[in-house]
């Protein structure tokens, strides 16, 4: 009897790590679908004209833009505008919730507000595609980009482009409930990967040409070592905030002595949401220059727009200061949005629970939010000097000049260690529900 009960244990262990790979497997066909549709191209583009463009106007903003979308945009393809509509309507959702009192009431009502809430930025995903979509497709048609002109060429490329967005919303959703990590992280991850083999042939033959040297591609490789180390050593830092409970616990008829535990506070508690969301607030403005200022005649106003690109283009002092000082506020704000130290507090004097040394109540909010307020200032140092030490070192190393190389990192390496978290829960749960099994 023993043996048919271990046995069935590890045959419905089996069964479990099964699922684990049935995840994957499905996290892997929707990768590849979504890499397939940003081959797609979107009906009356002039592919010619439009690869004279983006040879132009190499480590610009459209550079910058175009490795979040895996080169969708460059080959303008109907998934061009990537996920960023949908980070974006996130965001400003979120950012709502804190001042509007109706939303904030849905998120405090469990999973049927968070229902709503999630409608609320799937209709704002759509707005934002939309807008977008006209704005790109009325800029490609004043550039001479398109074959036809006109509602002809407009009328399709909007509903492509807004229908390509809304088809990645709802795939990174699947992945979520089906494959493996969170389905819109692991969308922009397999964006910025599909970038890296052009980037690689890129300095490879800045090298073969001349045009650099064996010293500069390692200096920038070191240094792209040493970010990577630095992204990992900080996103794993956590300050502990030691939390005891009262000295006696009653449960029924069982008296327990005191527990001592402790709330973990990430360094980074916004994670990458401020690095893409300043960069998705400098590309609008600029981008909208660059287009506007190839579709007017030659005059006054386009100079000014021309300095204007020019100022704002990566790498400038000026998108430096502003790009860093944007990535400060939305750190801050952003971790205001997703902790706070009143809910923490009164969740703790619920609980019996105390800070030693720090009365419960508004003295234990105090103290948390000096604590956040120090710990965030120091989160929000490191992502700026991720995200503008690589754009300062390119200006030295031209060849290999990478606008997006600190955002990009930061991505990567934040969505892959999630990713293997992940994977180590399932498994682990997976194996204490095996030996569960086989204890029987």
């Amino acid at each position: 009897m023993a043996n048919q009960l271990t046995s069935g244990g590890i045959v419905a262990a089996l069964r479990r790590h099964n699922e684990l790979v049935s995840r994957i497997l499905f996290l892997l066909g929707a990768l590849l679908v979504y890499r397939i549709g940003s081959h797609i191209p979107v009906p009356g583009i002039n592919s010619l004209r439009l690869q004279e463009l983006f040879s132009q106007n190499e480590n610009t903003l459209l550079s910058v833009f175009n490795t979040f979308s895996g080169g969708a945009l460059e080959r303008l393809s109907i998934m061009a505008l990537g996920i960023m509509p949908y980070i974006s309507a996130a965001i400003i959702i979120q950012m709502m919730t804190a001042v509007v009192p109706s939303l904030e009431a849905l998120k405090k009502e469990g999973e049927s507000g968070q229902r709503k809430i999630s409608q609320y930025t799937r209709q704002g995903t759509l707005f934002l595609a939309i807008l977008q979509a006209i704005g790109i497709s009325a800029g490609l048609q004043s550039s001479g980009l398109t074959l036809t002109t006109g509602m002809s060429f407009m009328l399709p490329a909007v509903i492509s482009l807004a229908t390509g967005t809304m088809f990645l919303m709802w795939l990174g959703e699947q992945i979520t409930e089906r494959g493996v990590g969170n389905g819109i992280s692991m969308l922009i991850f397999a964006s910025i990967i599909a970038s890296m083999p052009s980037i690689v042939l890129q300095s490879v033959e800045s090298l073969q040409n001349g045009q650099t040297s064996l010293i500069a591609l390692f200096v920038f490789a070191v240094i792209v070592i040493l970010v990577s180390a630095g992204i990992v050593y900080v996103e794993r830092a956590q300050r502990k905030v030691p939390v005891h409970y009262a000295q006696k616990q009653q449960m029924g008829r069982k008296v327990f002595p005191q527990q001592r535990s402790h709330l973990p506070l990430k360094l980074n508690m916004a994670s990458v949401i401020p690095a893409i969301f300043a960069s998705s607030i400098l590309l609008v403005p600029s981008s909208i220059a660059q287009w506007s200022g190839a579709a007017v005649e030659p005059s006054l106003f386009q100079s000014f727009l021309q300095g204007f690109v020019v100022l704002m283009s990566p790498g400038q002092p000026i998108y430096l200061l502003v790009y860093g000082s944007m990535i400060i506020f939305f750190c801050y704000f952003y971790t205001a949005l997703v902790f706070s130290p009143k809910d923490v507090s009164e969740n703790l004097k619920r609980s019996g629970a105390f800070v030693p040394g720090i009365r419960p109540g508004l003295q234990t909010q105090r103290y948390l939010d000096h604590l956040m307020t120090r710990i965030t200032f120091i989160g929000a140092i490191y992502m700026t000097v991720v995200c503008v030490a690589p754009m300062v070192a390119g200006g030295g190393f031209s060849a290999f000049y990478i606008g997006s190389i600190g955002v990009s990192l930061l991505i990567a390496i934040v969505v892959l260690m999630d990713f293997i978290a992940q994977v180590q829960n399932h498994l682990v749960s997976h194996r204490y529900d095996g030996e569960s099994l086989i204890n029987l």
